[in-house]
């Protein structure tokens, strides 16, 4: 029988096509909205290093309101009001988690390399019949509503963002109410690789489509034609558009790829056991970073997670140091060594084993141990 229904933040994400006056007005704001993040942070990191004191969230409103009856700075006063609070709320958050010790000094938002974004929150947006208005906008926003919302959900804010490849999108974050799927009997345990994307404890190999591989040769001569354009020409910037919208491609493919097959073994399975690895020193591999990237690990994993706790599976964690490649998943015996090009093994028990089928079952055995 399901267990009891949760409730989970979750956000719905759209593409949006805005008319230029819209277009225009979005850029703007969010020029603005990094305008005033950045003056507040170098505010904030002046009292700090100068006079040893951190400055609130309601003086850095206060220093809104003077810079917009300025002389420099009054074109504030002329987009939302409610963006450019929430950028303050944003950098209030990120000094908080900072003195926390949960993050790094916030950073400088870079025109070039951040993502364009304004946040409004209720007194800002309106939806209605089926459209979404935001405060200044002269018509509701024109957005491709590729999925329903919740019946009766009503989202807390409204993101509007601009990626580099010129695509618009508007995230709506709302509560929803998710009941854990049926209990089923089946238990998997799952082995990373590069080859293949994962090697599951049943024997099933599921492919790695290596979208970056494929896309390489596009995006290699997309990137010598941008090196032979003039630095601030237009043709520049045309040709740095080619080059985000590959990446673009090569990043919408690897999040859709790994959203499929953990939505499966979630479906599929009451218990998945996977391997605890430290995927971040792996990228650090210069041998290994661009096959560890296009396998998406790191994502594979997150997926898990939290599709596990939303629909009642358990996921286990078995401790990276596990020899799970050199141990016999038939009579436990362990081989002292496993070089990376030994891909089957044959033990002395008369058990022949393919290297990373064996390992995910030695991961299946220890996650049940654990669990």
């Amino acid at each position: 029988m399901p267990g009891v229904a949760r409730i989970v933040q979750r956000a719905y994400k759209y593409r949006f096509h805005p008319t230029p006056g819209q277009a225009s007005e979005l850029a703007r704001t969010f020029g603005c909205v990094r305008l005033v993040y950045n003056k507040a942070l170098e505010e904030r990191t002046r009292a700090h290093t100068l006079e040893g004191r951190r400055v609130s969230y309601t003086e850095s409103s206060a220093m809104l309101t003077a810079w917009k009856r300025g002389d420099e700075f009054g074109f504030l006063s002329e987009v939302s009001c409610v963006p450019l609070q929430q950028a303050l709320r944003h950098l209030q958050a990120a000094f908080a988690n900072f003195f926390a010790r949960r993050a790094g000094y916030p950073a400088f938002k870079s025109r070039k390399r951040s993502r364009s974004s304004a946040e409004y929150t209720r007194s800002a947006f309106r939806r209605r019949d089926g459209t979404l208005r935001l405060a200044k906008m002269d018509a509701p926003l024109s957005i491709v509503w590729s999925r329903p919302l919740p019946e009766g959900a009503e989202p807390s804010t409204v993101t509007v963002s601009r990626d580099a490849a010129g695509r618009w999108f508007v995230s709506l974050p709302v509560e929803e109410e998710i009941a854990p799927l049926p209990s089923v009997d089946a238990a998997v345990g799952m082995d990373r690789g590069i080859t293949a994307l994962a090697e599951l404890s049943t024997g099933e190999k599921i492919p790695n489509p290596r979208h970056e591989r494929r896309d390489r040769r596009k995006l290699a001569k997309a990137q010598r034609s941008l090196a032979r354009k003039e630095k601030g020409s237009n043709n520049r910037a045309k040709t740095r558009l080619k080059v985000a919208k590959v990446y673009a491609r090569i990043a919408d493919r690897r999040r859709d790829h790994p959203h499929k097959v953990t939505t499966r073994l979630v479906r599929e399975n009451q218990v998945i056991a996977v391997e605890d690895l430290a995927v971040r020193n792996m990228v650090r591999n210069r041998s290994l970073a661009r096959a560890v990237a296009d396998a998406s690990w790191r994502e594979l994993r997150s997926m898990l997670e939290y599709k596990a706790a939303w629909y009642g599976r358990t996921l286990v964690a078995v401790d990276r140091w596990f020899p799970s490649s050199r141990l016999c998943s038939v009579c436990g015996a362990l081989r002292e060594r496993m070089p990376l090009e030994v891909r089957e093994w044959a033990c002395p028990c008369g058990a022949v084993h393919d290297r990373d089928v064996n390992a995910a079952r030695n991961v299946l055995a220890a996650g049940q141990a654990e669990s």
